[in-house]
């Protein structure tokens, strides 16, 4: 009896749920940790080089055929499968092992990937000389370098006389060079000329639309037209000159079939040889596809190359919703708190915002979609840009409707969080400064929203952490697969609000669920969903840091 007594008290004195919270709070941690550690080793990985293998193996009718490639996954499968393809595996055995290789060479072979049985591979070995091309489409070439051309003539037919591949590395810094000079030339003169010459052709059609236009004006806009146009066309030139001079070099490599493919230089990225690379050789290729990934932009629909792109428009979205709904949210909150009278009407749009919080994501972007961008977006363009029509300018889904479609979606845990902040600052506080002269709104101002403002950022992280991972509305407003060109740029207005932008969270949708190549997205989409993590963490950290701050700025408000 006694101890079904002391068990009775135990309980109920709250201990076991107490355990039982503490216990679940663990478990949901360790999920979490394990979650991201399996993230992060998927997605890291990636970029580590694999060595390359010579593979003999014999297909299920018998054929016997070479193969060069990275060993990416193994799994486990059962023998009668094998069996089934013409393998036979010893008595007793239940289970068989295949592996995905990835062969490259997709130009050729019409893909890069295959898996093969074990059973079938007589011969395996890495030797030292095999090579990696890592190029700009068509995924990587694997084989034996043969030669080296300089505008169609071999230049050398190895490499084992000087330093490995001194020659192909060489060749491939001009071409880096080059590459440089036509992107400053396209993405600076050319574009800065091609924008000037839109700015004249608007000029134009708004002296149209004015009607009876100055003769003499429209002259001037016609000379300095012609003028920019010239130089449009000697600028095309030299572009095109130097498209001529990187298309000069290419090598020559053999592959595991025997013939030789010809790849231009220009078209690679890099070219190495795993098999002989010593760890820290390793190591410095791991760092600059590390850098490369989240420096550079996509290539090779988007399961090649970097997402710098997608990391700006994320990152710029976020900051521009946040200017949007802070001020918004917290001149709700102060209304519903501190001006609007206590009643029916009040206590309806409390309950209505608390709801707008559960409302699914999808239906703000329809909203975002039929009011912002048809509705205000439209009107801006007949108002301000009608020069421009029938081509809209805000009339469109861009970065603007994005950011403020993501500030509706947010605004409710903004209001709520900001007005909980207001009622917990004392009602003595307010009298005091109210006896000592201050008016209502200078109450406010000066000490009542200084005091909540740790509330306020509190607010502003959740929605901070929703807004990052949305990825449904966006599709609608703004986000799209591919951008051509980020929204900051050297023509004025500089901030182009206008544009369509890249984001984290639709990139992984799009690399997880739409390529036409899915075990070369695969890794990349643990990649990108490890960065977007760590994006939001950071974005949310600097938030709680300034929110720390104001907390031990006003904490003798809480006493």
């Amino acid at each position: 009896m006694t101890g079904r007594a002391d068990l009775k008290e135990w309980v109920r004195t709250g201990s076991p749920w107490v355990w039982l919270t503490a216990g679940t709070v663990s478990l949901s941690l360790c999920m979490v940790v394990g979650l991201l550690l399996l993230i992060a080793v998927n997605g890291m990985g990636h970029f580590w080089p694999g060595r390359i293998a010579a593979i003999d193996y014999r297909e299920p009718d018998g054929t016997r055929i070479k193969l060069y490639g990275e060993i990416v996954d193994r799994e486990e499968v059962p023998a009668a499968r094998l069996e089934e393809n013409g393998y036979r595996l010893p008595d007793g055995v239940v289970t068989g092992e295949r592996l995905l290789i990835k062969t490259g060479n997709r130009d050729v072979y019409g893909l890069d990937f295959r898996w093969i049985a074990a059973p079938g591979m007589e011969r395996i070995d890495y030797p030292p000389a095999l090579l990696a091309v890592e190029r700009e489409e068509w995924g990587n070439a694997y084989g034996y370098l043969v030669e080296v051309r300089e505008n169609g003539r071999a230049i050398t037919t190895s490499d084992t006389d000087g330093p490995p591949l001194a020659e192909v590395q060489a060749r491939l810094d001009r071409k880096q060079a080059l590459k440089e000079q036509i992107a400053h030339l396209e993405r600076g003169r050319i574009g800065a000329v091609s924008h000037a010459i839109e700015q004249l052709r608007l000029e134009g059609r708004t002296l149209e639309l004015r009607g009876q236009p100055d003769p003499g004006a429209l002259q001037a806009l016609k000379d300095e037209r012609l003028a920019l146009e010239a130089e449009y066309e000697r600028l095309r030139a030299e572009l095109v000159a130097l498209g001529h001079e990187i298309e000069r070099d290419s090598l020559q490599l053999r592959l595991a079939g025997g013939e030789d493919l010809t790849i231009p230089l220009a078209k690679v990225v890099r070219v190495y040889r795993p098999n002989e690379m010593g760890t820290f050789d390793k190591l410095g290729h791991y760092l600059t596809k590390l850098a490369e990934f989240v420096a550079d932009g996509p290539r090779e629909a988007n399961t090649e190359g970097g997402i710098f792109p997608a990391i700006f428009g994320t990152v710029l979205m976020v900051l521009i919703m946040s200017l949007l709904v802070a001020p918004f949210g917290v001149v709700a909150a102060v209304y519903l708190r501190e001006y609007a009278k206590q009643g029916p009407l009040t206590r309806t749009i409390r309950i209505a915002v608390n709801n707008l919080a559960g409302v699914p994501s999808i239906v703000y972007g329809v909203f975002g979609l039929g009011f912002f961008v048809y509705f205000v977006g439209g009107n801006i363009d007949r108002v301000f840009f009608p020069e421009s029509l029938p081509a809209p300018t805000f009339g469109t889904p861009g970065l603007l409707w994005a950011s403020l479609t993501l500030a509706i979606l947010t605004v409710p845990v903004v209001i709520v969080a900001t007005e909980e902040g207001l009622a917990r600052i004392p009602v003595d506080i307010r009298e005091g400064s109210l006896a000592l002269g201050a008016t209502k709104a200078e109450t406010l101002w000066r000490i009542v929203l200084p005091m909540a403002s740790p509330a306020l950022m509190t607010g502003l992280i959740l929605a901070v952490a929703r807004a990052a991972g949305e990825v449904a509305p966006l599709m609608m407003v703004g986000v799209v697969k591919l951008a051509p060109s980020l929204p900051v740029d050297g023509n004025f207005p500089f901030l182009h609000l206008d544009r369509k932008i890249m984001h984290l969270g639709f990139h992984i949708y799009d690399v997880g669920f739409q390529s036409p190549n899915v075990e070369a997205a695969r890794p990349l989409v643990y990649a990108t969903a490890l960065l977007l993590v760590i994006i939001v963490v950071v974005l949310n950290l600097a938030a709680i840091r300034i929110r720390n701050q104001l907390r031990e700025k006003y904490r003798a408000s809480e006493h």
